[in-house]
């Protein structure tokens, strides 16, 4: 499969188109792209994130709430918060069901045991979250297993920190997205109002299939439950404002002693076991890794290694094709979840709620 020299992008990825030149069009757009003005754009954002974080002291116990995953990004996230900005943080992680992963649990110790900070690991029932991933896995939307589960599994998390934050009279919440990550249209920098204060979170699919309970659908945002005048919390991605150098982060986490080894803050290792049947599915039924398009991004505006992620993915490919070394997590999750492969399947919804 050819792809393209610049960012990796692989040729069968929709609209990737790599002309005679080697790239894709995605590395031709950019080229067009006004650069002053993104960067405009975040400094913009910058100067809104350091107000912001000058402005939530002192309104309550905690300053802000941070979303701690386990992995390189929210583990920086924290330090700088806590560290260089002296801000008052309760981190907030959830297991999602059991699923988050040897190497992201000691990660979390790790960084708990270096940085001070209240904590809550928020472990919901493993039931509906077994109940949950196995529908959404059988009910793929067009895009995959990535789009279609990670879309509906970390809005709990995010409903679950709202709530927290709501209860703990908390002004802010803070993720550790790169700048690849989520996509646009979900959030760019910050989460919109009107999404947190308006909109009802249920995936209109889950909702409908008849398969959970209403105690269970309870898990998903609604901000109908709260009182009229309730005061809901921002939701920001500090690493769309700050500049942001993947390599970087991986090497200064290990050198505060956040993460133990370069390994261990490598995505690839940290992330939860979801991941490998999501990614397993995706490359079984549209030929990619969604992952690339993050990763290509951030190759293409040179805030990743291109001979990392180069020499990673045809490594976790192959892994993924032959169900061996960190691939047999894809194994042990279909057994978990009682699926068999064919279960995988995509049925064209698209990604609305």
């Amino acid at each position: 499969m050819r792809r393209c020299g610049r960012c990796l992008m692989p040729e069968n990825y929709p609209d990737a188109d790599i002309g005679v030149s080697g790239e894709c069009r995605f590395c031709r757009d950019y080229d067009k792209t006004d650069l002053e003005k993104l960067e405009r754009e975040r400094l913009e954002r910058e100067r809104d994130l350091e107000e912001t974080l000058r402005n939530c002291r002192g309104r309550g116990r905690y300053d802000c709430l941070v979303l701690l995953s386990g992995g390189k990004d929210s583990a920086y996230l924290l330090y700088k918060l806590k560290v260089e900005y002296g801000l008052r943080v309760l981190a907030l992680s959830t297991d999602a069901g059991g699923y988050m992963g040897d190497v992201a649990l000691k990660n979390l110790r790790t960084t708990l045991g270096k940085i001070s900070v209240d904590h809550i690991m928020y472990t919901p029932s493993k039931d509906f979250y077994k109940k949950l991933f196995t529908f959404l896995l059988k009910n793929q939307i067009k895009e995959g297993a990535v789009k279609t589960v990670c879309y509906v599994c970390h809005p709990l998390t995010e409903a679950y920190a709202l709530d927290l934050a709501v209860s703990e009279g908390i002004p802010l919440i803070l993720e550790g997205f790169s700048p690849g990550q989520p996509d646009p249209e979900a959030m760019l920098y910050e989460m919109p109002k009107r999404h947190i204060m308006e909109d009802n979170w249920t995936p209109k699919a889950v909702r409908e299939s008849g398969l959970f309970s209403k105690e269970e659908l309870a898990h998903f945002w609604d901000p109908m439950a709260y009182p009229k005048n309730t005061q809901f919390p921002r939701i920001l991605a500090p690493f769309h404002a700050w500049r942001y150098d993947q390599a970087e982060i991986m090497k200064k986490v290990v050198e505060l002693g956040l993460i133990s080894s370069k390994k261990s803050a490598d995505p690839v290792h940290s992330n939860c076991l979801m991941n490998w049947v999501m990614m397993y599915s995706d490359i079984r039924n549209l030929g990619y890794n969604p992952y690339l398009f993050e990763f290509a991004r951030l190759i293409r505006e040179g805030k990743a290694d291109k001979r990392h992620w180069a020499v990673m993915d045809r490594i976790v490919n192959f892994m993924l094709r032959h169900r061996i070394f960190l691939g047999r997590r894809v194994s042990y999750m279909l057994k978990d979840l009682d699926l068999k492969t064919e279960d995988l399947r995509i049925t064209g919804r698209d990604k609305k709620r």
